[in-house]
């Protein structure tokens, strides 16, 4: 059985009550309980309160004592929470009658009062004790946060993140929650006298059973499994001139960044979001200018240290792909038999094989989300780019599939075919060696294996970690995957997947 893990923090005012609940809540994850307890006046529903509001991102969100309600609900951005306030149970079996028992699935859930029903609350879960501190102030506090079980990992990593604020000189900054992606990463913005900086917290990860030829799904695929390939790519890429975030404070073993801001200028606008044509062409052109250029496969980390830039071969990409048989289709009711599975596996092989055998820095995730315009630089460094660390040696066509098949917003094709132009007519003319029929075939191909990908990944994320937000965006992946389909190259995986593949629900 885990120890359970104890952090004791003292809390000079609501402020430190307030920056403490962010920090907490930037590590937590829908189905964590919390509980909140102390005496009267010991600043139980302002704790909640303070990271109700951190989730929601909303300071001026209404966010009432429970204490008559008895449970209060919030569907916040990253998850549902819910808050309760349990002073006025007189028994345990009550939790059924207010629906605390069982708990709800999915909700990360902050009980006040959790002593009024004993023995109800999970093994895994964090106690925050709070206490009056009347010595040091009348509105100083003490908080006694204690993980159980699973938890108690929490609880260290609050420790060390605390620490690392502490050594960076922004334990006391304003904290600002940012939108999180698919990965195990989650990210602030903090506050300090002369702007804004970005927490980022990348802990250590290992994306499930080690089932592909002994490595989980992230090592299979290079996907990063800690932040020493952020901070080596990003150092790459501003030597070249590309504006990717100077990074002021690493603790590299812990997984924790603070970095540059460079806004949230972003390239789509509207209702429903479309993308900026000059910021699309902008970005097109960095990635020309990217791939134009010979790249090293190896680049330093610290000193006497390197990063080798892994490659992003063939059984990498099958093993992306085959994430549609195995998610997809039977979130479709198509399951394939294994001889059906095999085939499929086949013509990947096929097709990936035609590939050339060109090389250059892939950053994988080149997409609207993870881009922000600048405004006041020149050129191709308007574009700021804040998420590569999952980068690879692979064909030049993946980022750019990546720009304009946007898995988040539909790109019109024929802005995506005019870009697709404006990035073959500058290479070639920097370039007599380059074949853009060939490109054409790659970017074919290495769009329909993206976005088979993105099928099954987006299944995955629903199915294994509760996030069905991504299934919205699966019709989109659907017609750019039948884009890419009609090139010649693709007639075999066109006539297999028309045979076999179900179109996603709308």
């Amino acid at each position: 059985m885990t120890e359970p893990s104890t952090l004791t923090v003292a809390l000079a005012n609501e402020t430190a009550t307030a920056q403490l609940m962010a920090d907490l809540a930037l590590l937590t994850n829908a189905g964590d309980v919390i509980t909140l307890s102390g005496d009267l006046g010991a600043g139980k529903t302002a704790a909640a309160r303070a990271m109700i509001h951190y989730l929601a991102g909303d300071e001026t969100l209404e966010v009432p004592s429970p204490t008559f309600t008895l449970v209060q609900g919030y569907e916040l951005p990253p998850f549902p929470v819910v808050h309760a306030d349990l002073y006025r149970i007189n028994d345990p079996s009550e939790l059924e009658e207010i629906g605390l028992s069982p708990l709800p699935e999915g909700a990360v859930v902050l009980i006040e009062w959790p002593e009024r029903a004993p023995g109800s609350w999970p093994a895994d879960r964090i106690d925050v004790a709070l206490s009056h501190r009347p010595a040091l102030g009348s509105t100083a506090r003490a908080a006694v946060i204690t993980g159980h079980g699973k938890a108690a990992a929490q609880v260290e990593r609050l420790r060390e993140l605390r620490e690392f604020l502490e050594g960076a000189g922004l334990i006391d900054a304003k904290r600002l929650r940012m939108p999180g992606d698919a990965s195990t990463r989650s990210y602030a913005r903090l506050g300090r006298k002369d702007g804004f900086v970005i927490l980022m917290n990348s802990p250590k990860r290992s994306d499930g059973p080690a089932i592909y030829d002994g490595k989980p799904y992230s090592a299979a695929v290079h996907l990063a499994e800690d932040v020493k390939p952020f901070v080596a790519i990003a150092r790459g890429l501003r030597e070249r001139g590309f504006s990717a975030p100077t990074i002021h404070h690493a603790d590299i073993e812990a997984g924790f960044l603070i970095t540059e801001d460079l806004g949230s200028a972003a390239f789509i606008e509207g209702d429903p979001p479309a993308p900026i044509a000059e910021r699309y062409q902008t970005a097109t052109d960095m990635l020309g200018a990217l791939h134009r250029q010979p790249l090293p496969d190896t680049l330093p980390l610290a000193p006497g240290v390197s990063y080798a830039i892994p490659g992003f071969d063939t059984d990498a990409l099958l093993i992306e792909v085959g994430l549609m048989p195995d998610w997809y289709l039977p979130d479709r009711d198509a399951a394939p038999s294994a001889d059906l599975r095999s085939a499929f596996m086949e013509l990947w092989r096929d097709v990936l094989a035609t590939l050339a055998a060109a090389r250059t820095w892939v950053i994988r995730d080149f997409h609207s989300p993870n881009l922000i315009w600048l405004e006041q630089r020149a050129d191709i460094a308007k574009v700021g780019i804040i998420d590569f660390q999952d980068a690879v040696l692979g064909h030049p066509a993946y980022d750019l599939v990546s720009l304009l098949q946007d898995a988040r917003v539909d790109v019109p094709e024929q802005l995506e075919l005019a870009l697709l132009t404006r990035y073959i007519e500058t290479r070639l003319a920097e370039d007599d060696a380059f074949d853009p029929a060939a490109f054409a075939a790659a970017y074919a191909i290495l769009s329909a294996q993206r976005n088979t990908r993105l099928l099954g990944t987006f299944a995955r994320l629903n199915r294994r970690d509760g996030k069905p937000q991504y299934l919205k965006h699966q019709p989109r992946i659907w017609s750019y995957l039948h884009r890419s389909l009609k090139h010649p190259a693709l007639s075999g995986i066109r006539a297999w997947y028309g045979a076999h593949v179900p179109p996603p629900v709308p």
